[in-house]
């Protein structure tokens, strides 16, 4: 496809963006939203926007927002999109981040929402100009001069799970790539489909999984907005229901609240849903199963929950299940896996380790793996790759090699499907063993006092040796501490071999995590070693 055919209209059918503004949708169809962002495009020019220039900002989930990042095309700019602040975040920290991204995209402008103007520090860049979205509204048109196929577009800066953010380079040839590929894998009919998402636009799962595709194909997109989410996880399923919702996307954590939250306040509308997108972090077998238990009554097939694999280094998505496919896992054995052997074991096995499957390669990509029938670095093709990392020709050398990038995620292909089992930064050298972390870490957030998703480990320097720490939010306070990291610990010997130094607990909400759930293993890693960690209580298992 291409992609400014959107922009010009040609392929805008009846659809139409729902956005969630105060306490209910505003509608507009695409027309009309692109129509509005021609206006928006005049004024960008008037700013100094040109062919080239690079606009900063955080894509938030407003309709100025949408109608912004649009306009910023027409002009002939590039969207440098930066990640909101991650939970734990102080705001001056925030600011400096901001600060550090605008001046490493060489920024000329930064937008945001007029409502996030008081609430986000303002990047402190000598010379970089601010303004609102809102304020650019209005009448007026231009020639509209988009990106060349091969020039850059769009700049996705990372939300820093794994260190300082990087900017993937995205050019219309590779976005306009990657939304066929979504098509592709959920069976898309032209005319016939209605996306719901809550995602955040700072992500590539909002950006180009729920908003550029429905846009670019003409589809109806309900958009409702995380802090919604956030206040009633039922939201999503809900608005889904309601607006008869073919297709959506969301992370393991967010499925594991909507259900949680369909059990406790459940409603009964039936669903249309035919691909459920579940990627963006680690996927538990236990949180599939209990949402295909909890959504069949409402006409929701165990098929429509579609586990993903994608990286913003490649636009989005790489890997899904079939739509045809129920979503399903194997049981591995965990010792074995520690010296990096692929060994099945029976599903039943509670010292197994159950992995599920992100399905095979989507349509154009390939998968390479550097040690065969082993648990080995995953190299991605795609003809959605990104150009490398903006203004980091090192980083660019060392991940993208061949034709292809080297994701830092280890797996392995059984019967051609991906199974993964964590990043290699989530490998810990414990006493000669090789700890997964992820896995470990998903086992201890199953402990019934545990908050879901609420475990990290980290490995910290000893005497010695590295010790062994796990950073535990509570879903409740309590006074059995003890019990708890003694369960901890027995879990960390029967699934890994390996014994936990501490247990440090904190109070629900407390460890940092990305937008999307990610737990920041080096910052929270930073933030032991300095001491900055506001403990609830602590437990020496090894003295």
């Amino acid at each position: 496809m291409q992609l400014w055919e959107s922009l010009a209209g040609t392929q805008l059918s009846s659809g139409r963006l729902h956005c969630w503004v105060g306490d209910g949708f505003e509608t507009a169809d695409w027309t009309d939203v692109v129509a509005d962002a021609q206006g928006m495009a005049a004024a960008l020019r008037s700013a100094g926007v040109e062919p080239g220039a690079r606009v900063a900002t955080v894509l938030t989930n407003g309709p100025a927002t949408v109608r912004g990042l649009l306009a910023v095309w027409l002009a002939g700019g590039v969207v440098a999109s930066l990640p909101v602040p991650a939970r734990g975040m102080e705001l001056d920290e925030y600011a400096e981040q901001l600060s550090r991204l605008c001046g490493h995209a060489e920024a000329s402008l930064f937008v945001t929402e007029e409502r996030l103007r008081a609430a986000f520090p303002s990047p402190r860049v000598p010379g970089l100009r601010t303004c609102s979205w809102e304020s650019l509204a209005g009448p007026g048109s231009i020639d509209p001069s988009p990106p060349g196929e091969d020039e850059l577009a769009f700049v996705q800066y990372s939300s820093g799970s794994t260190g300082t953010p990087k900017g993937c380079m995205l050019t219309p040839r590779a976005i306009a790539a990657q939304l066929e590929i979504i098509a592709d894998m959920s069976a898309a009919v032209p005319g016939e489909e209605t996306v719901c998402s809550w995602l955040p636009l700072s992500h590539d799962m909002g950006t180009f999984g729920c908003l550029l595709y429905a846009w670019a194909w003409g589809f109806d997109l309900v958009l409702s907005t995380p802090e919604r989410f956030i206040q009633s996880p039922r939201t999503w399923f809900a608005d889904a229901a309601d607006s008869g919702a073919t297709l959506s996307a969301g992370t393991n954590s967010a499925l594991h609240f909507a259900t949680r939250a369909q059990r406790s306040a459940p409603f009964s509308k039936p669903m249309r849903m035919k691909a459920c997108v579940i990627g963006a972090e680690r996927i538990e077998w236990e949180t599939l199963a209990a949402a295909r238990e909890v959504f069949a009554p409402l006409g929701m097939p165990a098929r429509a929950f579609m586990p993903a694999y994608g990286l913003a280094e490649a636009t989005l998505a790489v890997t899904a299940t079939s739509v045809d496919d129920d979503p399903h896992a194997v049981a591995l054995d965990t010792a074995a896996l520690a010296d990096n052997a692929i060994e099945q074991a029976a599903f039943d096995d509670e010292t197994a380790t159950k992995i599920v499957s992100l399905g095979r390669p989507c349509a154009g990509v390939e998968l390479a793996f550097d040690q065969p029938d082993a648990l080995a670095d995953v190299t991605v093709r795609s003809p959605s790759l990104a150009g490398g990392y903006l203004a980091d020709p090192d980083a660019t050398r060392a991940r993208f090699r061949d034709g292809g990038v080297v994701t830092g995620d280890l797996g392995f292909e059984l019967e051609g499907e991906l199974y993964l089992v964590g990043r290699a930064d989530d490998v810990l050298s414990v006493a000669g063993r090789n700890v997964y972390a992820r896995e470990l870490e998903a086992a201890i957030a199953r402990l019934a006092p545990v908050r879901n998703g609420g475990c990290t480990i980290i490995d910290v320097p000893g005497d010695r040796t590295a010790r062994l720490v796990a950073l535990v939010e509570l879903r409740e306070p309590t006074d059995d501490l003890r019990s708890i990291a003694r369960s901890a610990a027995q879990l960390a010997a029967a699934k890994a071999g390996v014994d936990l130094d501490e247990c440090v607990f904190l109070e629900k909400g407390a460890l940092p995590k990305t937008p999307t759930g990610k737990i920041q293993r080096f910052r929270c890693r930073h933030l032991l070693e300095q001491g900055n960690v506001s403990a609830v209580g602590r437990v020496e298992l090894r003295g």
